[in-house]
């Protein structure tokens, strides 16, 4: 019998088969020999967080070219992958997480370090991911990020909704305009938090913090270990 895809691989591979563009870089298609770890460590991600069945998915913009556009995982950068796990457990050595060899001499992005701070603090666990889930730059220049235009965002669509369906997610938050925009496009009235970038780490935690108090609290994880079902 032929052997099927696990839905995390099967996932990854739909996404990587979406082509690149002058302005727009998929940094997980099959072109590119170092993708092969970016594939690697978003399968890794995706099945670790699987195992540990989020509740809540975070819906950012898109990825930067010093962040998931290194890493191959949303909202991480080199250092994350680079030391040692982190509170939630997540990441670390021993798992088969790697640097791209591609990767040398980019600097860590800052908005991933904001994030998963904010989260340890609020001892809060979501699944992460982007409306547009490629890196949007200017033309001709793949160092620079540009905000997603609408159409971009739209072509995203399908893959955060096959997340949400994977993951049995019971409440999505848009973090920033462009995910919320591209939620309310999709038909989807969810609640908006500030994005962590640009000075935006206080007004994001104090988003994020008001809407666990408001309900959200059963998404909250004490204890960072995965659940057993």
């Amino acid at each position: 019998m032929p052997v099927t895809a696990s839905p995390v691989r099967a996932f990854v591979d739909r996404l990587a088969a979406v082509p690149s563009t002058p302005a727009r870089n998929n940094f997980l298609d099959h072109s590119v020999p170092e993708n092969a770890q970016r594939r690697r460590n978003l399968e890794l991600y995706l099945q670790e967080m699987m195992d540990r069945s989020p509740t809540v998915l975070l819906l950012g913009e898109a990825p930067g070219f010093r962040g998931m556009g290194v890493t191959g995982v949303p909202f991480t950068n080199r250092a994350m992958f680079q030391g040692p796990a982190n509170s939630f457990g997540l990441f670390g050595p021993g798992k088969g997480y790697a640097l791209p060899a591609d990767a040398a001499g980019v600097a860590a992005e800052p908005t991933a370090t904001v994030m998963w701070e904010v989260l340890a603090e609020l001892q809060f666990l979501p699944l992460l991911w982007s409306a547009c889930p490629w890196h949007t730059h200017m033309p001709g220049n793949a160092q620079s990020n540009r905000t997603p235009r609408i159409a971009e965002a739209r072509l995203g669509t399908p893959f955060w909704q096959s997340l949400a369906e994977l993951f049995q997610i019971g409440t999505i938050v848009a973090v920033g305009n462009v995910a919320h925009r591209s939620l309310l496009g999709s038909g989807q009235e969810v609640p908006k938090v500030r994005h962590p970038s640009h000075g935006g780490k206080s007004g994001f935690k104090r988003g994020l913090a008001e809407l666990l108090g408001a309900g959200l609290a059963a998404a909250v994880m004490p204890d960072a270990a995965p659940r057993i079902q």
